[in-house]
């Protein structure tokens, strides 16, 4: 059979899907736009283990079974044909197998809209060893559950494949398979560029959407996450933006000293899963001035945020995104502040204060101060933190707005990006995340481009900086001055 391998690697597959024709991980994931003839490859790589692999079997699945019929199982048949393999393959038209009478290997296809079935399928020699899950954006988790539980077994090496289009950001297969690490999970982007034999009018059918619907040509045709919807935020901008976002410098957290009433001996610890991405690190000697904006868990969110923004210019240099509590999220914003010199710190006060407060109580003074006027003596109030009203928050996210048209290039942060392309405007014209998804890292990276005008530097008017001075004189009176010092590792 080496031949067959020579031959085929040479000849039949698109150079650039070669390098995982013979890929083992456990899930192996073909997503991407229109034409990328990445379903074609999948189909031909399987007639090809079929033929080289010894106890291969496999199953193929789609939501139904008539859409299994009129597309996966005509494929097999197409390629078998094209190869001149048909003598070798006999093919049951009626239940939907396959089989090669070289080594007894078998193919099944069926729908998932019987689940149960699934489960008495069996095959004359061996277990089953493959999934493929076709247009899987179609297909349940709870379904896929059931395939995962069932390829198991010692012996053969079992594998998943998924192949879909990424038409909906909030999908469960981009939380499952992209927004974690895992070395069972390969993932492999096409789009019509990467098909050497596409036909000409066709690549130019695609191309024409450039100009005619941009959207429908990111999403559609270059196989980029999108939304089902109207998104707010630029989409062009976001998704060119994706394709070149910088890798973080430093993943991690901080850790520190804490005597229940102080923060001492702070240190930056590098941890591939940490929940702290710093993009740039913080000037030394101190040149730069750094503002961060903060989105505590509430209504509708068990995530904190936080993003740290180069004042002057507005660029993201840092970023956090995690499960704490509210005590836990104080400690990091502290140290996060304490790392990037001190940095003005604005936190969202509708929902939980208490972040805030511990701020305050642990010497943390260089807040964000909004006014408010008591509506009995009309006397102006000056508070820490931000207040998220009717007035203020489309005003803030406007402001986000005319920064991704703008100044996409200032966001660094991936995770970012693809919320904010998640985001859309509900039956009632308000800007929201979509059921199941989360606006936390808006909400966060709007806070800290709204209170950036409160920063001061150094060659600001004395009295602009007498303005932002009351809160840390008030502070040091009841605290004393605090002094921290950060080691990074």
């Amino acid at each position: 059979m080496s031949n067959i391998n020579i031959q085929i690697s040479k000849k039949v597959f698109n150079e650039s899907f070669l390098p995982y024709l013979n890929n083992t991980s456990r899930y192996l994931v073909f997503y991407g736009g229109a034409g990328s003839g990445k379903s074609f490859f999948i189909g031909e790589r399987y007639v090809y283990k079929m033929l080289v692999q010894q106890k291969f079997n496999l199953l193929v699945v789609r939501k139904t079974g008539k859409s299994n019929r009129d597309s996966t199982f005509a494929l097999f048949k197409q390629i078998i044909t094209r190869w001149g393999l048909y003598k070798h393959f006999k093919i049951n038209e009626g239940d939907l197998r396959i089989k090669c009478l070289l080594n007894g290997n078998e193919i099944v296809f069926a729908g998932l809209d019987d689940v149960e079935k699934l489960k008495s399928i069996t095959f004359s020699k061996g277990e089953l060893t493959d999934v493929w899950i076709e247009e899987a954006s179609e297909v349940l988790e709870s379904d896929f559950n059931q395939l995962d539980v069932r390829l198991r077994g010692v012996g053969t090496k079992k594998q998943i494949v998924i192949s879909f289009n990424p038409i909906d950001i909030n999908h469960w297969l981009k939380k499952r398979f992209f927004d974690r690490t895992d070395d069972n999970i390969t993932i492999y982007h096409s789009t019509y560029k990467d098909n050497d034999f596409l036909d000409e009018d066709y690549k130019k059918l695609l191309e024409s959407y450039k100009e005619t619907d941009a959207y429908y040509y990111d999403v559609y045709c270059l196989g980029m996450w999108g939304v089902l919807g109207k998104t707010v935020f630029d989409a062009r901008k976001i998704n060119e933006r994706l394709q070149h976002i910088p890798e973080p410098m430093k993943i991690g957290y901080f850790s520190y000293d804490y005597d229940g009433l102080r923060i001492s001996n702070i240190v930056w610890h590098n941890d591939k899963n940490g929940y702290i991405r710093l993009y740039k690190l913080p000037n030394t000697p101190v040149v730069t001035k750094y503002c961060i904006g903060g989105d505590t868990a509430g209504e509708g969110s068990d995530y904190f945020t936080a993003h740290v923004l180069d004042a002057a210019t507005g660029e993201q240099v840092a970023a956090l995104k995690h499960q704490f509590d509210a005590d836990q999220y104080a400690k990091q914003m502290y140290c996060l502040g304490k790392y990037y010199k001190d940095a003005l710190i604005g936190i969202e006060a509708n929902f939980d204060s208490y972040p805030i407060m511990e701020l305050q109580r642990l010497g943390y003074y260089n807040q964000f101060v909004r006014t408010k006027v008591d509506e009995y003596t009309g006397k102006t109030e000056k508070r820490f933190g931000f207040r998220t009203t009717m007035l203020t928050r489309p005003t803030i996210i406007s402001r986000l707005i005319e920064i991704v048209r703008e100044e996409c290039e200032s966001i660094n942060d991936k995770d970012t990006l693809l919320e904010l392309l998640a985001i859309v405007r509900n039956e009632k014209g308000r800007i929201e995340a979509p059921e199941g998804a989360h606006d936390d890292n808006m909400m966060g990276l709007a806070i800290a481009h709204h209170i950036r005008e409160q920063v001061v530097f150094d060659n600001e008017p004395v009295l602009a900086n007498m303005e932002r001075q009351f809160s840390f004189e008030r502070a040091e009176e009841e605290y004393g001055e605090i002094g921290s010092t950060i080691t990074v590792i």
